[in-house]
């Protein structure tokens, strides 16, 4: 009688996700979120300190950063089985070291630079010293592994040469959008390595459902941050009358960013990967797309920071860039996340972001509440040509740029 084949133990299984395995995001996954509404709101709120050019930089190197442990993480727990043990692990590792680098934010081009910055490589240096032995007996996942860590290496010069270079000027600036420049482009194109070559395709196939309701959860998470400025930040130094009408904008112009993107897009996504012939596009594309309706997000919530302090009087030029180009940057995004769906882009999309620049020179002499008013029309507007070119037609099917 011949012996049968005892099954491995799960010791022993690898830890790529098994085909069978459930989709569904993990509790553990949702709990590590929780670093990132803290971070977004430090981002935001940090962003209308001593506003600027230089400023504004400076904070969105800080929400590339956050987002790129973020998304890397997502890539991850897509990739391996968010169940086993091991992995448990590595999310709580990075929770901490996230959570580390969002307690240096407020001072991270300051006296708190190297801490930022050395966390940050630590993150993802650790991640690969982590997962390339625990897959040493899978050669190709170990490769891919070994890609990465040394993309991530290369990055790790610039990372730590501007956290101990001085923050005057834009020295630290120069060397940590460099050090980003390298993770970004590393990642568009699969971690090229001589001698390795690049992630095939084969080992870029991602997790429809798993993937687009992580991305749906960021989202919401940005979407938090407005929610929580518009519950706190009351001036007490205006009329009743004042306060509510700012909070009346702010809230109103949060739920239309939310309507715009679950419109068709946002819902269909899962639909658009598993129907797409090259499901690994998404994850070519998908973590640009969400960054920039994101950073529209996270500056449209600065902008509510400054009407909800200050909602009369006139409106400077950088608090205008704020109140208006929030939105105008999430459309943009939002644009670029519906062609990733349907291969085409509506109308409404950049006729919102015209019609934003349209109203810019004249709510300059005017309240910044009604500057912000004005950003939530227009927001109206996209909404409701959303509504009305769906209205009575069949749902339309995802069609993915091939």
């Amino acid at each position: 009688m011949p012996f049968a084949t005892p099954e491995p133990s799960p010791a022993r299984q690898p830890l790529v996700r098994d085909p069978e395995s459930p989709r569904r995001v993990t509790l553990l996954e949702l709990f590590f979120d929780l670093v990132y509404v803290v971070a977004l709101s430090l981002i935001s709120r940090g962003l209308i300190v001593g506003l600027d050019w230089e400023r504004a930089f400076q904070s969105l190197i800080m929400l590339m950063a956050m987002w790129w442990t973020w998304a890397i993480t997502t890539l991850v727990t897509d990739l391996y089985d968010p169940q086993r043990a091991e992995i448990k692990v590595l999310i709580i590792a990075v929770m901490f070291g996230a959570l580390l680098m969002t307690t240096a934010i407020p001072e991270a081009f300051a006296a708190r630079g190297l801490i930022f910055a050395g966390t940050y490589v630590a993150i993802h240096l650790g991640r690969g010293l982590y997962l390339m032995p625990a897959v040493r007996r899978h050669r190709q996942t170990q490769r891919r592994a070994t890609r990465i860590f040394i993309w991530f290496a290369v990055s790790a010069v610039p990372w730590l040469i501007g956290g101990v270079v001085s923050s005057e000027g834009y020295s630290r600036e120069s060397w940590w959008a460099l050090a980003l420049a390298i993770d970004y482009v590393g990642f568009r194109l699969a971690y090229p390595v001589p001698g390795l070559g690049v992630v095939p395709d084969a080992q870029r196939a991602v997790t429809a459902e798993h993937l687009s309701e992580r991305y749906q959860q960021f989202f919401i998470i940005a979407l938090g941050d407005a929610i929580l400025v518009a519950g706190t930040v009351f001036s007490l130094h205006h009329s009743e009358v004042e306060n509510i009408a700012a909070f009346t904008t702010a809230f109103s112009t949060t739920l239309l960013l939310w309507r715009i993107y679950v419109h068709k897009s946002g819902e269909l996504l899962p639909h658009a990967i598993a129907r797409s012939r090259q499901p690994a596009r998404f994850l070519n594309t998908a973590p640009y797309t969400h960054l920039l309706m994101v950073a529209g997000v996270v500056t449209t919530a600065a902008g509510f920071d400054l009407v909800l302090l200050e909602p009369t009087g006139h409106t400077p030029p950088a608090w205008l860039a704020v109140i208006i180009g929030g939105p105008a940057l999430f459309l943009v995004g939002r644009a670029a996340f519906e062609y990733e769906v349907f291969s085409r882009v509506s109308l409404s999309r950049p006729g919102g972001v015209l019609a934003l620049l349209t109203i810019a020179p004249g709510v300059l002499f005017l309240a910044p509440v009604y500057a912000s008013l004005g950003a939530m029309l227009v927001l109206a507007g996209v909404a409701i040509a959303d509504h009305l070119r769906s209205r009575g037609r069949p749902p339309e099917e995802p069609a993915p740029p091939h």
